[in-house]
């Protein structure tokens, strides 16, 4: 437990080093490397595995929105990068509120630190975003403002979506990031 722990504050103290760097008068350097984002999903994989085998203490007292993960390429690749990057802060947001909603609910403190590391996890993709030059989010009053967004009622199906949003809107944007681009000429 306290091993997963650390590998996820590694994980984020080595993403502050980097920008933090002395001698660096440069704004922060983009964080285009794929394998930040599969560590994130492995770890989120590790919670939807480890809820899937809790037994007892490990419901979710309400039903939660999150975000839509199905993907229909054409529409995606017909937004603009701002709206891509829109609907990807609006489910981490999501997905942040949820994951925090569920970690209040279970009682098994097994699941806490899987829950405590998705939590950070998803901070630290808003952070790579932020590396990336993507604007800030300002969330919305409720979640109920939001488009694209269904209702889950379970915990496993909260870490589901958790998993199947990371693979698929966070990765598709991370991968056409403006900053991570190669420039061609």
């Amino acid at each position: 437990m306290l091993q997963k722990t650390g590998r996820g504050l590694l994980t984020l103290l080595l993403l502050v080093m980097e920008w933090t760097r002395p001698g660096l008068s440069s704004p922060l350097r983009p964080i285009c490397d794929l394998r930040v984002l599969d560590h994130f999903i492995k770890e989120a994989r590790d919670a939807e595995v480890a809820m899937k085998s809790c037994r007892e203490g490990c419901s979710l007292s309400e039903s939660v929105s999150v975000p839509q993960t199905t993907v229909d390429f054409d529409v995606w690749e017909k937004k603009n990068g701002l709206d891509q990057a829109h609907e990807v802060q609006s489910g981490l947001w999501l997905l942040q509120q949820a994951l925090g909603l569920l970690r209040t609910s279970v009682t098994n403190t097994a699941l806490h630190s899987h829950l405590d590391n998705s939590i950070r996890n998803l901070l630290s993709i808003n952070a790579v975003l932020r590396s990336l030059n993507i604007q800030e989010y300002t969330p919305p009053a409720s979640a109920a403002e939001l488009e694209g967004t269904w209702r889950v009622s379970s915990a496993t199906d909260l870490l589901q979506v958790h998993v199947n949003f990371l693979r698929g809107k966070v990765r598709l944007l991370l991968m056409d990031a403006q900053a991570c681009q190669q420039d061609v000429s």
